[in-house]
């Protein structure tokens, strides 16, 4: 991701959250935190989706990962999430986590296809409705051998 992305990033980011962050926000991921690492997926020359994480040690945290509406349903998620555990397990992770709302059962799914398994909940974690977060862990072991 670069910081010309921003824009498009922030319409994906509406589109597919009732909390988008801010442009401001992916400024500062891009710029100022050093443990952040951002991805875009592009469809010709558009931006399709995109992911995000911070890598802490030897732990990959998932930030954001969003796909436009019009590319939904043709497994795009799953490849930003591949390639971001792809990408964890090179710079050295050997486990990455998330948190999801624990009403997304469509990325629940998702995540458990790609070997993450529930660690827990965040009670009140979504600041719009109060939602629970289910907290989520994937071993990289898997990717260090691709």
């Amino acid at each position: 991701m670069k910081l010309d992305d921003i824009d498009y990033i922030c319409a994906i980011e509406k589109e597919a959250f009732t909390t988008p962050w801010s442009a401001g926000a992916f400024y500062n991921e891009l710029t100022n935190n050093h443990f952040a690492h951002y991805m875009v997926m592009e469809a010709g020359l558009t931006i399709a989706g995109y992911a995000g994480m911070w890598l802490i040690m030897d732990e990959a945290h998932i930030t954001n990962i969003a796909v436009k509406k019009e590319f939904r349903g043709i497994k795009l998620g799953e490849r930003l999430v591949g390639e971001l555990m792809k990408t964890a397990s090179f710079m050295g992770a050997t486990r990455i986590t998330l948190e999801v709302r624990v009403t997304n059962e469509i990325a629940q799914n998702l995540y458990r296809k790609m070997g993450f398994e529930n660690a827990g909940v965040r009670k009140g974690y979504y600041t719009d409705n109060q939602e629970d977060a289910l907290i989520m862990w994937a071993n990289l072991e898997p990717y260090l051998r691709k």
